[in-house]
């Protein structure tokens, strides 16, 4: 890495080139919680494998970090079973919504890859299935991971969501229609959301985010355990897979393997060099964070370090 490179001045200037778009978009509203997040907040934060970390903005306000929970949950899950995941969800870009029912239906129960609701439901079945306490356990994991004891769930978000999760309950029935679910339909909704409403800093996840940028090495982190050809496997997936039906957008425009939350939350990382986390709660219609998505765009960009 450039030893040279200013990422405080870097991350300024980006702060101030992406106001013009800070009124566009709007808070995802299927989930009341996440509707009354006041809008204007705008973090990054850049953690260094050698330690280092620079943020600027709300990078130390917690928010729902939403579908990026499935990266930890597919590592959890990746550990446990290791090839034998994908005799149950393929490895491939979606291209279609994130809550598709048709794709699941064409596809006999079989979820396109593990970010898609479909396959994340997947994974909060098998954490069922093969550890006791799930729940407690993920956010151990995180906590691990993170640094941070104080991360938590927000119960609040987890009820909201549950209360309309009409579209996910479907998705799941069908799974289980199809010999993909093994334990109770609620109780794999109950974990899956939960997991979602988990509230994490823009620098916690930096943070957390550097064991999948050590690519070099073998990920050992509360007992999950993943070797260098597996995190390198997982950052793929991230890299086709982490955006949904914009992960090609995001490639083409960032280079970087990521996964974004409809809370508003962005992380990805450089292997080998930095993990980075961007959050504004306004969304695209694609359900990415506007903001975010142009911070890290502009970032890859002005420091010419993206995996491409």
């Amino acid at each position: 890495m450039t030893t040279t490179m200013d990422y405080d001045l870097i991350l300024n200037k980006i702060y101030k080139e992406v106001q013009p778009l800070a009124n566009d978009g709007k808070q995802a509203d299927y989930i009341k919680p996440l509707a009354e997040v006041n809008p204007d907040q705008f973090g990054i934060c850049i953690q260094l494998l050698d330690g280092k970390t620079y943020e600027i903005g709300d990078s130390n306000v917690r928010f729902s970090i939403q579908s990026i929970s499935k990266v930890f949950s597919l590592a959890i899950v990746l550990s446990i079973l290791g090839k034998d995941l994908w005799k149950r969800m393929g490895k491939e870009p979606s291209g279609s919504s994130f809550n598709s029912l048709v794709q699941l239906e064409y596809e006999h129960g079989i979820p396109r890859n593990p970010f898609i609701n479909a396959g994340a439901l997947v994974l909060a079945d098998i954490m069922i299935s093969q550890i006791s306490n799930p729940e407690q356990f993920f956010l151990d994991f995180v906590r691990n991971l993170s640094g941070s004891d104080t991360i938590d769930y927000n119960h609040h978000v987890a009820s909201a969501e549950l209360e309309t999760n009409y579209l996910n309950a479907a998705i799941a029935n069908l799974l289980k229609y199809h010999h993909n679910i093994d334990n109770k339909i609620d109780d794999v909704l109950h974990l899956y959301s939960t997991m979602c409403s988990l509230e994490m800093s823009c620098r916690e996840l930096s943070h957390a985010f550097l064991a999948f940028a050590r690519s070099n090495e073998p990920f050992s982190h509360y007992g999950v355990e993943l070797s260098v050809s597996r995190v390198k496997r997982l950052n793929a997936i991230m890299q086709t897979c982490g955006f949904y039906d914009e992960a090609g957008e995001f490639s083409f425009l960032v280079g970087l393997p990521g996964k974004s939350g409809v809370g508003g939350g962005i992380a990805a990382i450089y292997p080998s060099k930095y993990s980075i986390t961007a959050w504004s709660p306004r969304l695209n219609s694609k359900g990415n964070s506007i903001l975010g998505m142009k911070a890290l765009e502009l970032f890859t960009t002005e420091t010419r370090e993206s995996i491409f």
